[in-house]
């Protein structure tokens, strides 16, 4: 799945609607269907090769949104673009609920981000019937308790074995290899030294066996680096996660802002190519 929708080889963007009131950082920008589908060809024309459309915000403190109210929220986004996107633009959604799960794939969606690995029951069930994709995050505790004081004995060996053993979990539930990716969960039941040694160990979570998707975009501990309270302000640190991401060999980039991380993901990648075939 993930390495047909670009032939070139180059690294992948999914752009992030939110049709939420609560996101930590757009909420409330697109809650109107006209709104939402203008962003998302916005996006797709920036460069972006997913739309991945969330109906519930899982920022730190987050409460659960009911399946039925995360269906109403996106089901006319999805069936608008549908109708509207270039075939070769793929459709996620944001949801660690089966049923929305469900409903989106029947909708048109390709791709299932589950923010839970897999946690609800019948989640795999339902990719693996409809021939879809699933993205595998890990995430320590759940949006409501994930940052009162996370602790790992070694956050990298933890999470690349939680990863691990969901991706296999998929595979028996009959989701094609192919067909799964795995995110560290940036921000996710982490401090922001978790967050950092995971950034410095990518590529031991890069082994191609699965696609590696990456999660940074405005999160809050750059803005604490960066001494920038204002989310929409971190740009530049966002950039700079992807293109370190892209030289650790991952293939996948949730972002907000497309235009400049396709820009920062396409050198990286030209760079990285050029070492290769340099045989540095």
């Amino acid at each position: 799945m993930f390495s047909r929708l670009r032939n070139d080889g180059r690294p992948l963007l999914m752009g992030i609607l939110n049709i939420t009131p609560d996101s930590f950082s757009d909420g409330g920008r697109f809650v109107d269907g006209a709104s939402a589908v203008a962003a998302a060809e916005h996006m797709v024309a920036e460069g972006a090769d997913i739309i991945d459309i969330g109906g519930e915000s899982t920022r730190p403190g987050s409460t659960a949104v009911a399946p039925s109210e995360q269906i109403a929220r996106v089901l006319p986004i999805i069936t608008a673009l549908v109708k509207r996107l270039p075939g070769n633009i793929a459709l996620s959604i944001d949801t660690r609920s089966t049923e929305v799960a469900r409903a989106a794939l029947g909708a048109g969606t390709r791709i299932v981000n589950d923010i839970a690995a897999g946690a609800d029951a019948g989640m795999f069930e339902v990719v693996a019937e409809h021939r879809a994709a699933i993205v595998l995050m890990h995430m320590q505790g759940t949006p409501e308790t994930m940052q009162q004081s996370p602790h790992y004995d070694d956050v990298v060996a933890q999470v690349r074995d939680f990863l691990t053993t969901r991706a296999a979990a998929a595979e028996a539930a009959g989701i094609a290899r192919a067909h799964i990716a795995l995110d560290p969960g940036i921000g996710f039941g982490k401090s922001r030294a978790h967050n950092l040694r995971l950034l410095g160990n990518l590529e031991r979570f890069a082994n191609g066996v699965h696609a590696i998707l990456l999660g940074t975009s405005r999160k809050r501990f750059m803005g604490a680096i960066c001494s920038e309270t204002n989310p929409r302000e971190l740009l530049g640190a966002t950039c700079a996660t992807t293109a370190l991401g892209v030289a650790a060999g991952v293939r996948l980039f949730r972002v907000h802002d497309v235009k400049a991380n396709r820009q920062a993901a396409d050198v990286a990648w030209a760079i990285r190519a050029a070492q290769h075939e340099a045989g540095v």
